[in-house]
């Protein structure tokens, strides 16, 4: 993972005119005048393969207010009080990692809301860097795919940090215990495959730890990280 940046410099100015023996004589130098240069523009692209990082279960939801592209709706986290379980996604158009998998989370998701589950899915990938990730196409997404869950758009970025999100996809699955918070149970793969390592989609990872949360039976199994695509990219900043 890298980050780069410009550091804006500090330039010279020379005030006055010059002539040809300015620099000659040695009282008759031209007064000089330091001055800083514009702000300047930088981006952080932080982009790279990478696994998704140890959240410590227990961990819980952040509230958030995003809007919905697809329909202009503002969601927020109490939008899903209601519900025993919350499945957070982070995902995005582009990322290989996601489109391997774009199908069958629909499918995942259609299934187990049908049980009971509520799911969302956000993305914080920066339109600036990435335009196929921006609102309009997010919103052209959800209606090819018939997505089932929101799509929600965290331009700002803020939420991904909320959550500790590093990559795409990343999946933070909740409970609800009554009026306490949705507490985190399980932060893992969807599943073994990946892109061409032949190994087929099944979300048997993702799927076994919603079975224990809807059944409110403790999630044993070994939490393997998503191993996941290109990351968030920041905004650009002024210097």
């Amino acid at each position: 993972m890298a980050t780069a940046g410009i550091i804006s410099p500090t330039t010279i100015r020379i005030v006055g005119s010059l002539s040809s023996t300015s620099f000659l004589h040695p009282f008759r130098l031209p007064s000089l005048q330091l001055t800083k240069a514009k702000p300047t523009r930088k981006l952080i692209i932080r982009a790279a393969r990478t696994e998704s990082k140890g959240v410590s279960l227990g961990f819980r939801a952040p509230d958030f207010k995003l809007s919905e592209p697809l329909t202009g709706k503002i969601w927020t986290l109490d939008d899903f009080e209601s519900y025993p379980a919350l499945l957070v996604m982070f995902i995005c158009n582009h990322c290989p990692f996601v489109i391997h998998l774009k199908k069958d989370i629909v499918k995942l998701s259609d299934f187990y809301m049908k049980k009971g589950l509520a799911v969302v899915a956000i993305s914080s990938n920066s339109a600036v860097t990435h335009p196929q990730d921006g609102p309009e196409f997010m919103a052209e997404d959800a209606k090819l795919f018939k997505y089932p869950f929101p799509y929600l758009y965290d331009e700002s970025q803020d939420v991904a940090r909320a959550f500790g999100a590093v990559c795409t996809p990343e999946f933070f699955l909740f409970k609800k215990d009554g009026r306490r918070p949705f507490e985190l149970v399980y932060h893992g793969q969807f599943d073994d495959s990946r892109p061409n390592n032949n190994m087929r989609v099944t979300g048997r990872d993702l799927s076994m730890a919603i079975d224990c949360v809807l059944s409110g039976q403790p999630f044993k199994s070994a939490q393997k990280p998503s191993s996941a695509g290109i990351l968030f990219v920041e905004l650009p900043i002024t210097v």
